[in-house]
């Protein structure tokens, strides 16, 4: 049977959007995400976070920042009782298949987990995020 899911941006989303956030202390989450996390999970959804990371192809910061801030946040998400599935990301600069609005980081979270796509919802803050979902 295929499962439902709820797909999140992460900038603008899970946390507040300072442009480049890659460092702990300047990670900071919205109101209410947790709550909202809650509630999915409560009608049987996975979680997954997707996310474009541009700011690593730009030489900001490294994939290894991104991962270490993955950690605190999936920690913090735990500390609430809530289980993020997944994070997917896209490191790259536009023109590739993972960079949302493509779907490909979506595509890809059907296909490890069977998802029901027509009963999955995408929360995102841009019009990149509504065209992938």
């Amino acid at each position: 049977m295929k499962t439902k899911a709820l797909f999140l941006d992460r900038d603008g989303v899970i946390n507040i959007d300072k442009k480049y956030v890659y460092k702990i202390e300047d990670f900071e989450f919205c109101d209410g995400i947790f709550e909202l996390c809650r509630y999915f999970l409560a009608k049987k959804y996975l979680l997954f976070i997707a996310t474009n990371q541009s700011g690593i192809a730009r030489g900001y910061y490294k994939e290894s920042d991104f991962f270490k801030l993955c950690d605190y946040m999936l920690k913090e998400f735990t500390k609430q009782g809530i289980k993020i599935d997944k994070i997917y990301h896209c490191p790259h600069l536009e023109g590739c298949e993972c960079r949302k609005p493509k779907a490909g980081m979506l595509l890809k979270a059907k296909d490890e987990f069977n998802l029901d796509m027509k009963n999955s919802i995408f929360i995102g803050d841009n019009l990149s995020d509504m065209q992938a979902g």
